[in-house]
């Protein structure tokens, strides 16, 4: 069934949640104007007031964008109900997140945008970080901290555990955020889906060393 055509109303919503997103990354909340958002979008200026009701509202519709994307995108790899059966699954289930994780965040152009506006979240939290903490960074956080327990045996909470797998999600944000510099080094034209291949597969071996050194350790 070919999808439901968006009305004219929901498109310009979604032109402006995507300008918005952008600039309030490039630029910062401050540095943007309603009327810059309202040109990058082709938009009416009274078209943000009333669908937002103001930039404030914007920006609360860029972070709930962020944790509706991450979520359909993390959702089959992180899947609760889905229990892994033994420790070789839960470790094929890591692996799947990693590939995803590597996918979206470095493949999908859209991701730069995502990627810039937590950035400046992070260095200046609003209610915006709230919400994207709540539905994205805590959720994932908590899910791949379990996973790994049950892959290792080692306590999802502990903070060895946490730590473990933030090193394992900030390998994969570096090339974004180092975007830039990697290509250069690299030298790489682009980031595309050969490249992101290439570093699924090197962050998928460091998951494997550290499995097997985990592993080790235990015996």
């Amino acid at each position: 069934m070919d999808p439901v055509p968006l009305s004219s109303s929901e498109q310009t919503r979604r032109a402006l949640v995507a300008a918005a997103l952008r600039l309030f990354g490039e630029k910062g909340f401050e540095g943007t104007s309603t009327r810059d958002i309202a040109a990058a979008a082709s938009a009416n200026i009274g078209s943000i007031a009333y669908h937002f009701g103001g930039k404030e509202g914007l920006r609360a519709a860029c972070a709930a964008f962020i944790v509706e994307t991450i979520q359909a995108v993390a959702a089959q790899a992180l899947a609760v109900e889905d229990v892994p059966a033994s420790e070789t699954a839960a470790a094929d289930r890591l692996e799947t997140a990693i590939r995803r994780m590597v996918g979206f965040v470095i493949a999908r152009p859209e991701a730069g945008a995502i990627v810039q506006f937590v950035l400046r979240e992070l260095a200046h939290p609003t209610a915006a970080l709230d919400t994207i903490y709540d539905g994205v960074f805590e959720p994932t956080h908590r899910r791949l901290c379990e996973l790994w327990a049950e892959a290792t045996g080692e306590d999802a909470e502990s903070d060895r555990t946490k730590i473990t797998v933030f090193t394992m999600i900030g390998q994969v944000i570096y090339f974004r955020i180092g975007r830039e510099a990697v290509m250069r080094r690299m030298g790489w034209s682009e980031i595309g889906p050969k490249e992101a291949n290439a570093v699924a597969s090197v962050a998928v071996d460091n998951l494997a060393a550290v499995l097997a050194a985990q592993k080790r350790t235990r015996s």
